[in-house]
């Protein structure tokens, strides 16, 4: 994920008051947080449970690593997780997973899909025939604000 991407995550999926919860590897999210002045369970959230409030977003790579559980135990920890509204951002590994599967395990958990975000690389350039590098494949997952996000 770049620093631009964990940016626009933060601030387009979350309010200054509420939480987020990152779950992917590398510092793009942390930064993004901290610019943005959020709150955060950062890298320490893999190790602690994920903390004891709801977040408004959750950030995860995919598939998971070091995580002993099956997906749709994972996304169901996601939703009990989340505010009413909130948000997981799924960053999808090109090579090894179709954005259907995650869908249909989150689903099965009870999250709706949102959108689908792919980041390129660099921007087109005008007059230069160029082949955009998919830099990130970026699935958006939502909790349900019906019934006030109450589990199904």
């Amino acid at each position: 994920m770049s620093n631009a991407l964990g940016v626009r995550l933060v601030h387009n999926l979350t309010h200054p008051s509420q939480l987020v919860i990152d779950l992917a590897d590398g510092p793009q999210l942390v930064r993004a947080v901290i610019a943005a002045r959020r709150r955060s369970h950062l890298s320490s959230a893999r190790h602690s449970g994920w903390g004891r409030e709801a977040a408004s977003l959750i950030v995860t790579g995919w598939p998971l690593t070091g995580e002993a559980m099956t997906p749709d135990e994972f996304f169901a920890r996601c939703k009990a997780k989340l505010l009413p509204g909130g948000c997981v951002a799924v960053l999808l590994a090109h090579d090894v997973t179709a954005p259907v599967d995650v869908v249909i395990a989150a689903r099965a958990a009870g999250l709706a899909y949102l959108q689908h975000i792919v980041a390129a690389d660099q921007p087109p350039r005008k007059g230069t025939p160029t082949r955009l590098d998919i830099h990130t494949d970026v699935l958006i997952l939502t909790r349900s604000t019906q019934d006030g996000g109450a589990d199904e």
